[in-house]
């Protein structure tokens, strides 16, 4: 079975959750041999003009977010990430058949990747985000390369954003845009367009622009992805829809549901180093609104081999150096040679195992911590990432 190449992103929200909270998760499949780093970016100096990844922008006149990122190590933008004010975003690739003008995506403007981060960076909550990736979409286009080495990989994007009151879905086709609410239930995302006659906001004049391309004939309700979509891949996309059915039918998904879908092999979600296109970095997130919000990530390829790692962010909150790629040919940081070393090249099940073991105990051990975490006291969770990232380590001996 032949099955297209790209990523998944997913959100479950009460009343299907354990704790009332929002979950979401995502893989990252990225080019082979394609680093990924996690870094924490605090107090970012600002200045009049900011160089995302190809062009240079304005600069925000508002207070900047601190942001957790899994990114591409050669790029300035993000596949994923969390801020401060409790939101995430996650961004796929989506081919359209609008590739002309604004909609031609060969041309250097702005990665899907770079409006994950700027959405982080300047969105106080998933409307905000939401209004300010569309925004920058409509001021500066979408486009360029997304490959470092291959300039014929390039795409518009789909991006799931979220936070503790609910979620977008928000799918572009150049400068045109829709964008979907989900305030209950679960979602998902693969490499096409989803949104169908629910359209709850988009971007101006989109009815009249798509009657005039011939993308609709102005009867009706129009459907955004009949519209505009190229294609895409419907069976992941529906065989992670099945699997969010099913984990949440309880009404109690929690972290480790969404991690055993994003760990899921048969439906391609994980996908391994071997493949065209592996899994090179997953985030899990919990989002609680009047509680903590952990978010976790692996910093390493195929999460199925994987630990998956908490952060919180504090005031005081700290990541690791040990996952952010030095500036040499090959990008490589610590944990991610020490991963491919010990787990990927030696197919090492018993490291594995212990990792999973470690990983059900920090688990057991952050739901305690949340319990009895209070406001004044949070020395014991600022190095939390960069000691779970020490633990792994040692482990590699």
């Amino acid at each position: 079975m032949d099955y297209p190449h790209s990523c998944d992103t997913f959100v479950v929200l009460p009343p299907l959750t354990n704790d009332n909270g929002v979950i979401f998760g995502k893989n990252s499949d990225r080019p082979q041999n394609e680093v990924q780093e996690v870094i924490l970016v605090k107090n970012r100096v600002r200045e009049s003009k900011l160089k995302c990844t190809y062009i240079t922008i304005d600069e925000s006149p508002n207070a900047i977010n601190d942001v957790m990122l899994s990114k591409p190590a050669w790029m300035w933008g993000a596949e994923m990430g969390a801020n401060n004010k409790n939101v995430v975003i996650g961004n796929e690739a989506v081919w359209t058949n609008n590739n002309e003008g604004d909609g031609d995506a060969r041309q250097k403007r702005l990665l899907g990747m770079d409006l994950v981060r700027l959405g982080l960076e300047r969105g106080n909550s998933a409307d905000e985000a939401l209004d300010i990736i569309t925004d920058l979409l409509e001021k500066y286009g979408q486009g360029g390369p997304c490959s470092e080495f291959d300039d014929s990989h390039f795409y518009h994007n789909s991006f799931l954003i979220a936070d503790p009151k609910g979620a977008w879905v928000l799918e572009t086709s150049g400068k045109l845009w829709a964008a979907e609410k989900i305030n209950q239930g679960y979602r998902n995302i693969s490499n096409g367009l989803t949104i169908k006659t629910k359209i709850d906001k988009h971007s101006e004049n989109l009815f009249d622009i798509a009657e005039k391309m011939n993308y609709w004939d102005g009867k009706g309700k129009l459907d955004f992805t009949s519209a505009f979509s190229s294609g895409g891949d419907e069976m992941r996309q529906a065989e992670g829809e099945r699997l969010l059915g099913a984990l949440s039918s309880g009404k109690t998904f929690d972290i480790k549901a969404m991690m055993n879908i994003l760990r899921h092999k048969d439906s391609c979600i994980c996908r391994g180093v071997d493949d065209t296109f592996p899994t090179q970095g997953s985030q899990v997130s919990s989002l609680s609104a009047s509680g903590v919000s952990v978010h976790w990530f692996t910093a390493t390829p195929d999460p199925s081999v994987s630990y998956f790692k908490p952060f919180i962010f504090t005031p005081n909150a700290v990541a690791s150096s040990y996952t952010v790629s030095p500036n040499e040919a090959n990008r490589e940081h610590f944990l991610y040679s020490l991963h491919s070393k010990y787990v990927l090249r030696t197919n090492n099940e018993k490291i594995t195992e212990i990792l999973k073991g470690v990983e059900d105990e920090c688990l057991q051990e952050i739901t305690s911590l949340i319990q009895n975490h209070t406001s004044d006291e949070t020395s014991e969770i600022d190095e939390l990432f960069k000691k779970c990232i020490e633990t792994e380590i040692k482990l590699y001996g």
